[in-house]
């Protein structure tokens, strides 16, 4: 792959309370991203002091390569992703605050978005990231002893095929720029301070001729509910009322993917793999 410095995409981390698992996250990129590779952090107005502290210790530690950018009010995701977005040329990838990367993810994305033309969004394999987990499909799993070497025995268990999703998973989504000049970015009047806005992109994308994949020789853990959580950014009737309203084929869409389930043969040659390596994944 050709990509050096700002051919990288850009990591877009949104970032509310949960300072513990800011940290993590952050010191996960900062082992993992190649040089060159741009960060941006969005504190959306975190009431925990503890925050603003972590973030400035965090300017002191990493190079120019970081930015720490600061909501004067409260936006909710959708516009603290859609600021991340605009301040951001090429591709991006939104990460949530409350996961884990490892060696080689943001190469990996990367090498999917640049695989064709018609890729609108990546989603990288997760134990908590609904049609991506692992390794019990659409389960929330519990969080790997060892992240890095689950990562190493998934990058190495054969080429990847790129799958076709219905949607990304947002927790870490990789956005195509093309995709973004295309269809605009997350719809703030619809969908508010979050919740469903990558489910509507992703549809968007499918209608404009792209499609949403599985980088599936990628891994990036996730927690779940830990930064945004607290805010009550959650599925609820009242979400998913605003996305049918876009889309109303959405969950038959969704439901004819998890019943075919055509993740199963790439899923079960991991966990074969897993095993043979000794790896636990929980």
């Amino acid at each position: 792959m050709n990509r050096t410095g700002p051919a990288w995409p850009s990591v877009i981390i949104p970032a509310y309370n949960a300072p513990a698992e800011l940290d993590r996250c952050l010191q996960t990129v900062h082992a993992t991203i190649p040089a060159g590779a741009g960060v941006v952090v969005i504190d959306d107005a975190s009431p925990d002091p503890a925050v603003a502290r972590l973030l400035q210790e965090w300017r002191r530690r990493v190079g120019s390569d970081w930015r720490f950018l600061s909501n004067a009010r409260n936006l909710g995701f959708v516009a603290t992703a859609n600021r991340g977005m605009r301040e951001t040329t090429g591709d991006v990838v939104l990460l949530n605050a409350d996961t884990e990367v490892t060696a080689g993810w943001l190469q990996g994305l990367a090498r999917c978005l640049d695989s064709a033309g018609s890729i609108a969004t990546a989603t990288p394999w997760t134990n908590n990231g609904e049609i991506a987990s692992l390794p019990l499909f659409c389960q929330d799993n519990p969080l790997p002893p060892d992240c890095d070497a689950v990562a190493a025995v998934i990058a190495a268990a054969g080429p990847p095929d790129y799958p076709e999703l219905p949607t990304a998973v947002g927790f870490c989504m990789a956005i195509a720029r093309r995709a973004i000049d295309r269809v605009g970015p997350f719809d703030e009047p619809l969908f508010g301070r979050g919740y469903g806005e990558e489910n509507d992109f992703s549809m968007r994308a499918r209608a404009a001729g792209l499609r949403n994949v599985l980088c599936d020789d990628v891994y990036v853990a996730h927690l779940g509910g830990r930064s945004f959580g607290p805010l009550g950014l959650k599925p609820d009737e009242d979400s998913m009322r605003r996305l049918l309203s876009r889309h109303p084929d959405y969950l038959e869409q969704v439901q004819a993917f998890i019943a075919e389930d055509p993740l199963a043969r790439r899923r079960r040659a991991i966990l074969e793999a897993l095993d043979r390596a000794g790896v636990r994944l929980g």
